[in-house]
């Protein structure tokens, strides 16, 4: 039995929403996904965001002062269920400072990694059901902060520990007729295309295929897929050894197929999923 079906939720999910950035869209995006939810409500929020981020933010999209609850501690997962319909918000920096929008400096990398690693610990210790992830500045991230910083996936990852056992996670990205998985991911183009091996292709095609299933498909590299070879020996060479082996292990995947038309043949349905191999070649297709 799950922990939202005996703490008094009602079965509801408790969502962690973090501000992102406090002087990008971070704040207004969570502050409008609360102001506008239609009872009745089907999920519990928990704002990580500072007050310095929100409040300037509240009025102008018509959220009472009472209609919101800052709290003085981590909450525990009771307290979130007994909130009279008040919006919890919990700072994770506790600090008075004023946010200067559109200029994201190192207090604003500072509050967006730390709201990160808030919900972070909520949801590893039970608290919050899951966590949504408002976007964060990865420039002012890794200048201020982390030099290592290149976004959600791997920093979540790291701190998750499954780094440890080989590529138990990849970015997906969810739509009514589309999901797609990336296999790298924030890399400058020519990192990408290096990263694009025969071990981490079939690494990510078994993690997909053990926590989505269906029928996958691997997009090519080159145009047309290579075309026989023509445009590019990489689908050859690297893309078409690591199907196979996948598909060898009960794996039901295809490809390497023409990205050109990949992703509208998974929208009518020939495919559940699509394995992009770099990010501007899913994404594209996804936003």
């Amino acid at each position: 039995m799950s922990s939202a079906q005996t703490d008094g939720s009602g079965g509801r999910p408790i969502l962690a929403l973090t501000q992102g950035d406090p002087a990008g869209v971070g704040p207004e995006v969570v502050l409008k996904a609360v102001a506008e939810r239609q009872p009745p409500h089907d999920w519990i929020p928990l704002l990580v965001a500072e007050r310095a981020a929100l409040e300037p933010l509240r009025a102008s999209l018509d959220l009472r002062s009472d209609e919101i609850l800052y709290l003085e501690e981590p909450p525990t997962r009771e307290a979130l269920t007994d909130l009279h319909g008040r919006v919890p918000v919990f700072d994770p920096l506790g600090e008075e400072r004023t946010v200067e929008p559109g200029r994201p400096g190192a207090s604003d990398a500072l509050g967006a990694l730390a709201a990160l690693d808030v919900a972070l610990d909520l949801a590893r210790a039970g608290v919050v059901d899951a966590m949504v992830t408002a976007p964060v500045s990865k420039a002012a991230i890794a200048e201020h902060c982390l030099a290592s910083f290149r976004g959600h996936t791997d920093y979540l990852a790291r701190h998750c520990g499954l780094e440890a056992y080989g590529r138990d996670y990849l970015m997906a990205f969810l739509l009514p007729r589309l999901q797609v998985a990336l296999l790298n991911v924030h890399l400058p183009l020519t990192e990408a295309i290096a990263g694009v091996t025969e071990r981490a292709l079939v690494e990510a095609l078994e993690c997909l295929h053990r926590y989505a299933g269906g029928k996958i498909a691997v997009a090519g590299l080159n145009p047309h897929a290579g075309e026989g070879g023509l445009l590019g020996e990489e689908d050859e060479r690297i893309v078409r050894p690591a199907v196979e082996r996948a598909r060898a292990a009960g794996i039901d995947v295809h490809g390497p197929e023409s990205a050109d038309s990949l992703f509208s043949r998974a929208m009518r349905d020939e495919f559940d999923w699509v394995l992009a191999l770099y990010h501007d070649q899913g994404l594209v297709a996804v936003k």
